[in-house]
């Protein structure tokens, strides 16, 4: 069966991962069923594609992940699964299970329902925050995709035992499951890249703070990240490699000191760069700072902590080089200054 034959249904397809995504598999000749909350944002989300790709092969189905009903519907015809939605806080909440439970439901509702419906390959988006948190900070050996995040560790955070659980989950599932669908994750780092959306996702709106000036300084965080085009490539690559041996994908390029980070932007963007900081926080300032902010609080535990991740089985398995960080860090911003977005 030819590619312009298969379809894929991207969950969440409005989302920052799953708008690549579906740009990704429609350059590659595959017909794209993506799901909307509500068919309202059908025809924002087709104007999106449409400056990035053809979207003739592109249809919605809308659908919900804290309702059983429609997945059925949504994955009948279906090839493949994208499964790319979940909750993603802006601000840490008050109650983890707000994140916890409709990340976990709603990945084994999806499940279920392609299980069931003739679907060959399920590949879900999964999070390096799944695989490198909660362990000690003294850790020198790099995180593997044989790696779990510590979800008893008093230091993770609810988004972090979100994405753990939830593959988890899903993996739990498809060791019980019996029939012919294969299941493969893919966990990204922190997602850079160009933005098409006005619609911020928090990567993009951190580095719209720092264009802006938001910032005092930079704390002492180290954070893996990857462009938003490469996990796109992934989420495709993982879907076509049903025999690679592998079915969890760390996507990342590497590790950086957001110090590093910022002067990335300063380098890339220079006089558009002026209000990106230069200074490095000392740690007792940034203690100062969580008393009063909850979402500088959650950052605490990784404080100073130098996160190393091997991503070389991925590399291996899918024949990919991941674009360099210092130029996904600046295509970020290139693209917040073309969306108008700068103060």
């Amino acid at each position: 069966m030819s590619k312009s034959n298969k379809t894929v249904l991207v969950t969440g397809v409005s989302g920052f991962v799953a708008l690549q995504t579906a740009i990704e598999l429609l350059n590659n000749g595959y017909k794209v069923r993506g799901t909307v909350r509500s068919m309202k944002k059908a025809d924002r989300v087709r104007e999106l594609l449409a400056m990035h790709t053809d979207v003739s092969s592109l249809e919605f189905v809308a659908t919900d992940l804290l309702s059983d009903e429609g997945w059925d519907e949504a994955v009948a015809g279906c090839d493949y699964v994208a499964h790319i939605a979940s909750p993603f806080p802006l601000s840490p909440p008050k109650d983890e299970n707000e994140l916890i439970k409709p990340a976990v439901e709603g990945t084994l509702r999806v499940l279920k329902s392609a299980s069931k419906g003739g679907v060959k390959r399920f590949v879900q988006t999964s999070s390096t925050m799944a695989v490198a948190y909660g362990h000690p900070h003294d850790r020198i050996e790099p995180f593997t995709e044989n790696d779990w995040t510590n979800v008893i560790d008093q230091g993770v955070s609810a988004y972090a035992k979100s994405k753990t659980l939830a593959e988890q989950a899903a993996r739990k599932f498809m060791s019980e499951y019996s029939g012919p669908m294969t299941y493969a994750s893919v966990n990204p780092g922190f997602i850079l890249g160009p933005v098409i959306d006005k619609n911020l996702g928090s990567s993009a709106g951190l580095v719209l703070n720092l264009l802006n000036g938001k910032y005092p300084g930079t704390p002492r965080l180290s954070m893996f990240c990857v462009d938003v085009r490469d996990v796109a490539k992934c989420h495709r690559l993982a879907m076509e490699n049903d025999g690679s041996g592998l079915d969890r994908f760390i996507a990342s390029d590497r590790a950086i000191w957001f110090r590093d980070f910022a002067q990335a932007i300063r380098d890339g963007l220079e006089e558009r760069a002026r209000k990106v900081p230069k200074r490095q926080l000392p740690d007792f300032v940034v203690r100062l700072i969580a008393l009063f902010d909850p979402d500088v609080r959650s950052v605490l535990p990784d404080l100073g902590r130098a996160v190393i991740v091997d991503n070389t089985a991925t590399k291996d398995a899918l024949n990919i080089d991941f674009i360099p960080t210092e130029e996904a860090v600046v295509a970020t911003a290139q693209s917040l200054i073309d969306l108008d977005l700068i103060n």
